[in-house]
């Protein structure tokens, strides 16, 4: 308890850092320029104060003022730290050779994810395989935490409350949506078999497979995605892919947390079933 209030107070010390990202992750998931008030008014803030926060990044580089239609947008002065927060990042490293691997071993996308806030994850590394259509996914997208495949290992590895999973669920966009006692039942199964598949219903006719990797604590805070097919996946056997990704899981976890690393995930995964 104590911990969590001196986390809260030091949020309160840089309130205008807090609202600073609050801005620029709002604009980063913006399909077009938007105005102060409209932002002001999804951040819950106040017009003078967004206005003045959105000048100070606009003088950094870091968003774009179009004087016309006086909305803004995020800047390119944002892709070089994007670019070197990607390249120092060691996961993304370890994993961007496995991942063309799994492409070519599969026919499929090979994607890596990392926790970047409470609720989202980003894209870190990627591997595209020649489909017959374009899946609209690029190293720094962000997404759901819950969402498809890697949101049912999400839910069910870390520890959310039933109020929290049906809030975030509400929230989620799927080409075929599924019910929530329905996508329950698929997290519950994610948690036995290591693994979560998502069968057509975030997109349709693709099947995409996601394997989570642990921090010390047994929750979930990366993961490895394999996109595909659905008849393709089907052929090739999803449960024969699985196995790959969960190895490939656990030679990257060695080498990032030493020659126990893999072992040590196993042992991470099979506590977070068994404490459910």
């Amino acid at each position: 308890m104590e911990a969590s209030s001196d986390k809260d107070m030091r949020k309160r010390q840089v309130p205008a850092v807090t609202r600073a990202i609050g801005i620029l992750r709002q604009l980063g998931k913006a399909n077009e320029p938007i105005g102060v008030n409209q932002i002001a008014r999804e951040l819950e803030l106040i017009p003078s104060t967004c206005l003045h926060i959105l000048r100070v990044l606009v003088d950094e580089g870091l968003v774009a003022f179009d004087p016309v239609s006086k909305r803004y947008s995020i800047d390119v002065g944002i892709l070089p730290i994007a670019r070197s927060a990607i390249q120092k990042n060691t996961f993304a490293n370890l994993v961007e050779r496995r991942l063309t691997e799994l492409s070519l071993r599969f026919g499929v996308t090979g994607v890596a994810t990392q926790l970047s806030d409470p609720e989202h994850m980003v894209v870190v590394a990627l591997s595209q395989a020649p489909l017959p259509f374009r899946l609209q996914v690029d190293l720094g997208s962000r997404f759901p935490a819950l969402i498809s495949a890697t949101g049912r290992c999400f839910a069910a590895f870390n520890a959310l409350s039933e109020a929290s999973l049906k809030k975030g669920f509400a929230r989620l966009n799927w080409e075929h949506p599924p019910t929530y006692e329905a996508w329950k039942a698929e997290c519950d199964e994610a948690r036995e078999k290591g693994y979560a598949v998502d069968t057509g219903t975030y997109i349709g006719g693709v099947t995409i497979l996601a394997v989570p990797f642990f921090n010390h604590a047994g929750h979930m805070t990366h993961s490895l995605v394999a996109i595909g097919i659905s008849e393709k996946v089907d052929a090739i056997g999803v449960d024969a892919i699985a196995q790959d990704m969960l190895a490939i899981r656990d030679e990257v976890a060695s080498l990032l947390f030493g020659p126990e690393g893999g072992e040590a995930h196993g042992k991470a995964g099979k506590a977070a079933r068994s404490s459910k």
